[in-house]
């Protein structure tokens, strides 16, 4: 009896065990809890929420592994527990946080990370009645960042102009358990505590699409797009605890495309799709294993591929872009995970890792990737433009440059204390030169 073996080059990814000397030690994670994932990277650091006063988070570069000080500079402005945290994919030295305190926060920072407390923000962005809990940066348009909050709205904010562009209320009677963009950014989804998953035109600030039960379980659902596929993947719970997810079509949700149930745990799973590889992470809270599978065009639809075990339950884990991977090593993938250990937090990198013997660059391995160029501004995309990502390649021989310009910096604008000093001085120089007219004798 003869049995087909499906070709993939994903096959045999493997993750080996992190050294202790390569991981973050020594963390007081913060006590606060909610729907986000935890712990954020971009290609230079990953951020954390800790204890203490101020909802402070820590900045950390990935280059300086070990224990960290107890004293360590952090972030640390807000009057509540911060919630959530998220970089911005097109400059990697701005972070935004979201607090129990109602409000965002745009923070700047250092080119050589943080050398000491940071507590004045760039930008303070205030609208939300209620906490905010998730935050999800435009993957194509510059400085356009969607808020979800406890008064079951939704903002898009222009976080350079310091103001909401956009507000969705009305639409979700529950709690909303998470928001990811599509792959241009032209749709957002979000799933709730009504089970319900709705698909929002951004700009036009209505619901286009509506999935009334995506899961029965009462646990949340978290989602994720499938990138340039089109189609949209919700992880949640059967009625009896079974966690499950589903592939579904944005152009008619009346049933999903695809089912795969999982296995029987308590533990919410945290999606995360490459879109170069085609390749789907699960990640669940309180799990020791992260589960991959691979996505084809055609029925079925996906293949497990295999499953990276510890005995060491997660509580958060978040994946970096691929242009922080050492690709010389044919490393397809990195996420952070972190855990509690003896009290205290630790941050394990992941390598994912496709097994080659040559040391050349493998292009069937890496395909232009997202460059962290924007696309278009804020008004470009408000106005209707539908640009893809850009992309860049990987390869070392050819720089790695994306053709585009190049991106503008970050200008926040200004606060009132800043607006008022500068009145003051100008009037102060204007009593000082209307002094000097008046010893003239000039009028």
């Amino acid at each position: 009896m003869s049995h087909f073996v499906r070709a993939s080059k994903y096959r045999h990814v493997y993750v080996d065990p992190p050294k202790i000397e390569d991981t973050f030690q020594g963390f007081r994670l913060s006590t606060a809890t909610g729907e986000q994932q935890y712990i954020k990277g971009n290609t230079k650091f990953f951020a954390v929420a800790l204890q203490g006063g101020g909802g402070p988070f820590a900045v950390i570069p990935h280059t300086t592994p070990g224990r960290v000080d107890p004293a360590l500079p952090v972030i640390a402005g807000h009057k509540g527990a911060v919630l959530d945290f998220d970089f911005n994919p097109f400059h990697e030295h701005i972070i935004a946080s979201c607090s129990d305190d109602t409000t965002i926060k745009v923070w700047g920072i250092p080119e050589a990370g943080l050398t000491e407390t940071i507590t004045e923000p760039l930008v303070d962005l205030h609208g939300h009645g209620r906490k905010v809990t998730l935050l999800r940066f435009h993957p194509t348009a510059n400085n356009v960042l969607a808020s979800i909050s406890a008064d079951m709205a939704v903002k898009i904010w222009d976080i350079e102009k310091g103001s909401d562009v956009l507000t969705l209320e009305g639409e979700h009677e529950q709690l909303i358990q998470d928001i990811v963009w599509d792959y241009t950014g032209t749709l957002y989804a979000t799933s709730s505590k009504d089970k319900a998953v709705r698909v929002m035109d951004a700009r036009a600030n209505t619901v286009a699409s509506k999935i009334d039960e995506a899961h029965e379980g009462a646990k949340s659902v978290k989602l994720t797009f499938l990138g340039k596929k089109e189609k949209l993947v919700s992880v949640g719970f059967t009625r009896q605890s079974q966690r499950q997810f589903k592939v579904w079509d944005p152009r008619d949700m009346s049933k999903c495309v695809k089912k795969i149930d999982i296995d029987q745990a308590a533990g919410v799973i945290i999606p995360h799709f490459d879109d170069d590889t085609n390749v789907l992470y699960l990640a669940g809270k309180g799990d020791g294993n992260i589960r991959y599978f691979e996505f084809v065009d055609e029925n079925p639809y996906c293949f497990p591929l295999s499953e990276f075990r510890t005995t060491q339950a997660a509580k958060g884990v978040g994946f970096l872009p691929k242009r922080g991977l050492n690709i010389m090593k044919c490393e397809t993938a990195r996420a952070l995970k972190l855990t509690a250990q003896g009290g205290m937090g630790v941050v394990e990198p992941l390598n994912f890792n496709v097994p080659r013997k040559s040391e050349a660059f493998q292009d069937d391995l890496y395909p232009p990737t997202f460059s962290g160029v924007p696309s278009h501004t804020s008004d470009e995309w408000l106005a209707g433009s539908n640009e893809a990502p850009n992309l860049m390649s990987l390869d070392p021989s050819g720089g790695g440059a994306p053709v585009v310009a190049a991106k503008k910096d970050f200008v926040a604008p200004k606060s009132a204390i800043q607006l008022q000093k500068e009145l003051d001085a100008a009037l102060a120089r204007i009593t000082e030169l209307e002094a000097k007219l008046a010893a003239a004798g000039i009028e």
